[in-house]
């Protein structure tokens, strides 16, 4: 596809209480240029209604699904809300799908049982129920899900990734399917302070054995994986520093083969609160 979108993944728009300040942000966003807006929402009954909130508050910026639980949301339900999304806003939303976590399904883990023949499931679901491949996309780390990715949908939405990974998802995906990894980013100069930030998220995805796997894929040990990450797993993950060091962490990810950068500011795992400021920061440096 070779785009180099910009985009904004964040939890505030899913965490905030208030409808208008998430839309409030949202329109700041649009303003300052950024492509589309990625929060989870579906680990419940149905699609989170803060999608459709943003989407009828802004004109321009797209909406996406990072991601709908394919455990916890059905097909049937999922298809109502991605087409009447379409029917308002042709082309704004994308429905993110994933296989989630075992612990985040029941706990315990005992009804996570062959996520891939799920996911296969789900989109055979979706197609009978007329949502085309081209509208959604798969949070996908391993081969198979990548390839599934490259065959049933417009392509790949990994999550705490390094550029390693977006480059052997381009090379799995092929030239013409979307790639849009999530990257994580603080911005703070003090490499001690910067890491703390990062360690506050960092060690909760550590704890979960379909990223530890992954990372351990492409080279990292126990030892790097221990105590929220090594100082060089960390940096290696999220990048940090000023608004130009930062950008060029991720551009580490758009020489990989990446698409679109789905940025999450984090700022201490507050959810109620949006790093405006940050946002405003980077948009002079990447999309100026």
């Amino acid at each position: 596809m070779a785009h180099r979108l910009v985009s904004v993944w964040q939890p505030f728009f899913l965490g905030s209480d208030s409808r208008g300040a998430a839309v409030d942000a949202a329109r700041e966003l649009e303003e300052l240029g950024y492509s589309r807006i990625w929060f989870s929402g579906g680990f419940g009954e149905n699609v989170h209604p803060r999608f459709r909130e943003i989407l009828d508050g802004t004109t321009r910026i797209g909406v996406a699904s990072g991601i709908v639980s394919i455990w916890h949301s059905s097909p049937a339900e999922v298809a109502a809300f991605a087409q009447d999304a379409e029917r308002a806003h042709p082309g704004r939303f994308l429905l993110g799908l994933g296989a989630s976590h075992a612990v985040m399904v029941d706990g315990d883990g005992t009804g996570y049982r062959r996520p891939y023949s799920k996911m296969v499931a789900y989109l055979d679901g979706l197609d009978a129920a007329g949502v085309p491949a081209g509208r959604r996309v798969l949070a996908a780390l391993g081969p198979r899900m990548l390839e599934l990715s490259r065959d049933r949908a417009t392509g790949a939405h990994p999550y705490f990734t390094p550029a390693e990974h977006t480059a052997e998802a381009r090379t799995a995906l092929g030239p013409d399917r979307l790639l849009a990894p999530e990257v994580a980013v603080v911005l703070e100069a003090d490499p001690a302070a910067a890491r703390a930030v990062a360690r506050q998220y960092t060690a909760g995805y550590l704890s979960l054995p379909n990223y530890t796997n992954n990372l351990r894929r492409f080279g990292w040990t126990d030892e790097d994986l221990a105590g929220g990450g090594s100082d060089r797993l960390v940096d290696e993950l999220i990048p940090w520093g000023t608004p130009e060091q930062v950008a060029a962490g991720l551009e580490k990810h758009f020489r990989a083969g990446a698409d679109e950068v789905a940025i999450q500011v984090l700022n201490g795992g507050d959810a109620t609160a949006f790093p405006a400021g940050a946002f405003r920061e980077l948009a002079a440096v990447l999309l100026a």
